[in-house]
């Protein structure tokens, strides 16, 4: 499952785990590959300097992202670090699912990392630049400047829509999105036990 950044894909994930999905969501482990004591934080360290560290030895997050949104090879050294110690996790994850599970991978950069192709259903979270714009200011108190940087950061919503075999189009009220997930959970599972 992918969609641009705003789109909603945490709240359809978290739709279809309560119908019984097992999730493994790239964003949580991105964090876990980061954390204090890892090779990832090291590393990252190294490559941008021990300002991105706060004094409690974690991540600056907004310290770094100001970095890299704003700078494609920094961006570019960002991901050389992170993707692999990710992609490893993921594998881990999915190695460790139970047998016929529905396996959701909510992976917001996998048209970008050009994965589509490595996966039965690609889902597509969609919504309108300008709602994702909206979703990230009152939502996350974005500024609108660092809302746009990151949308265009990321694949076009065209490039999303043109990797996805199936389209959750979120910017509608919560009821349309349970219809759905619904909808889609149930192809999931008839796929699930063939």
């Amino acid at each position: 499952m992918t969609g641009g950044i705003g789109s909603g894909k945490s709240e359809v994930s978290k739709r279809l785990v309560s119908l019984g999905a097992e999730l493994i969501d790239a964003d949580l482990i991105a964090r876990e590959v980061v954390r204090p004591g890892t090779p990832g934080l090291a590393a990252i360290a190294r490559e941008f300097g021990e300002d991105v560290l706060l004094p409690d030895g974690t991540l600056d997050r907004p310290r770094l992202a100001s970095m890299v949104f704003a700078d494609e090879e920094r961006r570019k050294a960002l991901n050389a670090i992170t993707h692999p110690l990710i992609g490893r996790r993921s594998q881990e994850l999915l190695e460790a699912a139970a047998p016929g599970a529905v396996v959701v991978y909510d992976m917001p950069l996998l048209v970008e990392n050009g994965l589509a192709g490595l996966h039965d259903v690609v889902v597509v979270v969609d919504v309108p630049e300008e709602t994702q714009v909206q979703r990230l200011v009152s939502g996350r108190g974005m500024a609108e400047a660092d809302a746009r940087a990151r949308i265009a950061a990321q694949a076009t919503r065209s490039e999303r829509l043109a990797a996805a075999t199936h389209v959750i189009d979120n910017s509608g009220p919560p009821e349309a999105l349970d219809t759905q997930v619904q909808a889609l959970w149930a192809e999931l599972r008839a796929r699930a036990s063939v």
